[in-house]
């Protein structure tokens, strides 16, 4: 197939992993890359050889690129999906989709009715680990899904990023920056929620940047940072999900799958690769299972890849934005349930993602 031709917006932190996919996948070339900061967007296409660096302005006029990934900040996502869209290119935006749901929305309808395609990070649930407790669920290795566990305790990221403000204000906190990729995978492996509701407490109301460069400066946070909810998938299972920027340490497991025959225990979903393991009825020992699945590295990009065989094949692509705007108002839920003091039905709904294919090439075949 003809490759996609793709430019990236935002040349933060994130984007060095995303600047090698057109080096990864060959249905993708990043030819372009952007940000407020022209030096920043100069400097990152001179380290990974991009042909163009660009204002903002100048990438979305080029009539090039089909493909623009939005690696801005959460705040600026909506704006940016909006001009791409309106400028007649496809979208690949970080998590989440938007901050409010009315701009989740609108992106989604602006898609449509241009007939674009929206996708969205995480992508790590097409990576080795979580692809093998799909097919180890969808093989029925452990009967009936009847429950699952997520859990990301973190004391958080004013001790390592560079720039943690944004994590604290509204439309971050451990909810909106870590939850996409816990209720991501829990959609691919058991499909899609009906109902939320949730508790949340400010523990920290100023925190103390500790890392460099910005080492002593104080946070102000507005959102909630430690959250615990409850999800009924509309196939009868239960979720329970606790994401914290609060806990100092934990030995709680990232997720686990409990079936009416066995349970799994899920790789980090932050990852993409393993371990799994799994523990059947009347097992005393877990079991490590081996990987079915490539993709295995940190592959960030394999979503964009898939969208961009699915943009020249008029197939759906996995990390859709009808999944992203669906973990986006499950969040959105389990606050406003704690906030409403009630449950919070949702209103939208998704497919749940075609597994991938095993045995498969990585980087070169379509998806």
């Amino acid at each position: 197939m003809k490759s996609v031709k793709a430019g990236i917006i935002g040349c933060g932190n994130i984007s060095s992993i995303y600047c090698q996919a057109g080096e990864k996948f060959e249905i993708l070339d990043i030819v372009a890359c952007a940000d407020l900061d022209y030096d920043r967007a100069k400097a990152r296409a001179e380290e990974f050889n991009i042909p163009k660096a660009y204002t903002v302005d100048e990438l979305l006029a080029d009539p090039e690129i089909e493909v623009v990934i939005n690696l801005t900040i959460p705040k600026a996502h909506a704006e940016i999906c909006v001009r791409a869209l309106e400028a007649g290119k496809h979208v690949y935006v970080e998590k989440p989709l938007a901050i409010s749901l009315e701009d989740g929305k609108r992106i989604l309808d602006i898609a449509k009715d241009k007939n674009l395609m929206v996708g969205g990070a995480p992508d790590t649930f097409l990576g080795g680990g979580i692809q093998t407790c799909r097919k180890l669920i969808d093989d029925g290795e452990i009967g009936e899904v009847v429950a699952a566990t997520a859990f990301m305790m973190f004391p958080g990221h004013e001790i390592w990023h560079p720039d943690p403000e944004f994590f604290y204000q509204v439309g971050g906190g451990p909810m909106f920056d870590m939850g996409p990729y816990y209720i991501t995978a829990l959609i691919n492996l058991i499909g899609p929620i009906r109902r939320v509701t949730r508790s949340a407490r400010i523990t920290f109301k100023e925190r103390t940047i500790t890392s460099q460069p910005k080492y002593g400066q104080k946070i102000t946070v507005e959102v909630p940072t430690h959250i615990a909810g409850v999800l009924d998938f509309e196939n009868g299972a239960i979720g329970t999900i606790i994401t914290s920027f609060d806990v100092k340490g934990s030995k709680l497991p990232n997720m686990e799958i409990y079936g009416s025959t066995g349970t799994i225990m899920v790789p980090d979903p932050n990852t993409f690769g393993g371990p799994v393991l799994i523990r059947k009825h009347g097992s005393q020992e877990w079991e490590e299972v081996p990987l079915t699945h490539g993709y295995q590295d940190n592959s960030r990009g394999v979503g964009i890849a898939d969208m961009a065989y699915a943009i020249r094949s008029g197939r759906t692509h996995r990390a859709n934005g009808d999944l992203t705007f669906h973990v986006l108002e499950v969040m959105h839920g389990i606050h406003e349930a704690s906030a409403s003091d009630t449950h919070y039905q949702l209103s939208s709904s998704c497919e749940q993602p075609k597994p991938l294919p095993t045995g498969l090439e990585e980087y070169s075949l379509d998806l």
